[in-house]
């Protein structure tokens, strides 16, 4: 049970589901929060506006003046009585839980007495009697009164929202009511409830909770049924037919791999697959044809190296249309066929991948394993991830199956044309060279790592560099330092750097062909012990 789970749970389409799920539910949850806030803040503001406009409307009612006399004669006097009908009525009116005028102790504001008040009639609260004597609410209802008394503030308001105590939301709007002197005499206070807030508060949440579960539900079977059809399901018949090819090293016999998914790199990839299959299969068949006489032998080599030489780019310039950048590359094996290979494809319109490697040994095998790291690389970059990602992920699928023990040194690029910003891993691969403008080529010594294939668990590093404008990056296998001459003395990478700086670098084909030829001179009828490959490009 818990292989399988952790089956399920390291499937691409699992996580791309699990990632759009997290993704929705921190969305909505942001939306919820502020929405929530806001909501709450615009209704409460339009409670306390009504609550002011019903206190404005009450102070027209009372003499300031009249206060202590208020309080000395109450319900006996008929003026008294008078603006106690009128606030009564207000207050049901405007459906104020409470109207009330308080004279405020002033010597410590921690006592008020009562001078009107009048209650809701649904409500169940007892009006306060006239001279009813009581302590301040609290702190915030303290420092309120001193304010309006002392004119620091012309009004004032105090809402609940939350910690109720068993109350509905409320506001009270709170103004003074000053003398004919200018002093307070007293303070009017109307309370509103905001029974709706909590209703249409939790209504909204309910709302987007639902919402959310929509999205989800949806999410989740539109991501599983066409990842599963376009992604996952394509990528399954690739591996079995991998594994299938591996085991009968026979080519496809009923349909074709190159329209396998509307996605344009898993066909893409699909299309390698089976040119890879039938590239192979024709090299195993003529190989074993001619095996018996070297010139047959001969023949096959040199089928392979054309297979070779037809899987590397090898059609300049590679992208006619493009005029960001000049690129050109080349490989010489030591042998008919060999382990160095280049690559470089668009990632998309302003990401360029540039790759360059060397197989550990010589020959067919170096062949076979180049053509093998070359399509996986190729796949895993085309599928996302840093180039150290990359890097890494690459490292875990040759070992896994590496019985031969080869391994591979690679350097991993992409280049983003329109800003220069060029982000690297290396696989132990040698030092890449730069020319800034109108500067000498110089070692870039950059991070490395172990090969891919020596050991799993590799993680690998990311640097990033920029090209300018007419910045030249020029990326080798060691079949160029270490080419020797006749008296085996080797070119070496102060050699190379010497070669590269007297070419006139024209053009990188220029580059590269003076790079060449200067070899070539160095090493003179020396054999030659390993490939020799080089690929240079100049941003634009």
């Amino acid at each position: 049970m818990k292989e399988k789970i952790k089956y399920v749970t390291s499937g691409l389409t699992f996580r791309v589901i699990f990632g759009t799920i997290l993704i929705i539910f921190l969305f909505e949850f942001m939306v919820s929060a502020v929405g929530y806030r806001q909501f709450t803040e615009s209704l409460t503001q339009e409670y306390q506006d009504a609550a002011f406009r019903t206190a404005n409307t009450a102070t027209a009612l009372i003499d300031a003046d009249k206060i202590e006399s208020y309080l000395n004669w109450g319900e006996n006097d008929p003026e008294y009585r008078n603006i106690l009908s009128y606030l009564d009525i207000l207050c049901q009116k405007q459906g104020a839980t409470f109207v009330y005028v308080i004279s405020v102790d002033t010597s410590d504001y921690n006592h008020f007495r009562s001078v009107f008040n009048v209650v809701n009639a649904n409500g169940s609260d007892t009006p306060w009697p006239v001279g009813y004597e009581r302590e301040t609410t609290n702190e915030e209802y303290r420092t309120l009164y001193r304010d309006l008394y002392e004119g620091r503030r012309t009004q004032g308001f105090i809402t609940r929202t939350n910690a109720l105590n068993g109350r509905e939301p409320h506001t009270t709007a709170l103004l003074p009511l000053q003398g004919s002197n200018g002093n307070v005499k007293g303070i009017l206070c109307v309370e509103r409830p905001m029974s709706e807030l909590t209703t249409a508060r939790t209504a909204y949440l309910r709302g987007v909770i639902c919402i959310s579960a929509l999205l989800c539900v949806l999410s989740i079977v539109s991501i599983f049924f066409f990842f599963r059809h376009e992604f996952a399901t394509p990528m399954q018949k690739i591996h079995a037919e991998t594994q299938r090819f591996a085991a009968e090293n026979t080519p496809l016999a009923h349909h074709s791999f190159a329209e396998i998914s509307r996605i344009r790199e898993i066909e893409a990839v699909g299309a390698a697959i089976e040119k890879m299959e039938y590239d192979t299969q024709n090299y195993i068949e003529n190989l074993t044809q001619i095996t018996a006489e070297r010139e047959r032998i001969g023949t096959e080599l040199a089928l392979a190296s054309q297979i070779q030489a037809e899987i590397l780019p090898n059609t300049f310039p590679p992208f006619p249309d493009r005029h960001d950048f000049d690129l050109y590359a080349s490989m010489t094996p030591a042998k008919e066929v060999g382990g160095d290979f280049y690559d470089f494809f668009f990632l998309d319109d302003d990401r360029l991948a540039l790759v360059m490697a060397d197989v550990s040994g010589k020959g067919v095998p170096a062949a076979l394993f180049m053509m093998m790291a070359r399509l996986l690389l190729n796949t895993l970059a085309m599928s996302g991830g840093s180039p150290a990602e990359v890097l890494r992920r690459a490292n875990e699928t040759i070992c896994q199956n590496n019985k031969s023990d080869m391994f591979v040194t690679v350097w991993f690029g992409v280049l983003t044309l329109s800003t220069g910003q060029l982000s690297a891993s290396s696989a132990g691969h040698e030092y890449p060279v730069i020319k800034r403008q109108n500067g000498q080529f110089e070692i870039f010594k950059d991070k490395h790592r172990l090969a891919l294939g020596a050991m799993p668990g590799i993680n690998y590093l990311d640097y990033t560099l920029t090209l300018e404008k007419d910045d030249v990056l020029f990326l080798y296998t060691d079949g160029v330092p270490e080419a020797v001459n006749i008296e085996n003395t080797p070119l070496g990478t102060d050699g190379m750097l010497t070669l590269l700086n007297r070419s006139s670098c024209a053009d990188m084909y220029t580059l590269l062909d003076d790079t060449a030829k200067g070899i070539t001179d160095f090493t003179g009828n020396a054999p030659q012990f390993d490939d020799v490959t080089m690929m240079a490009i100049r941003r634009l």
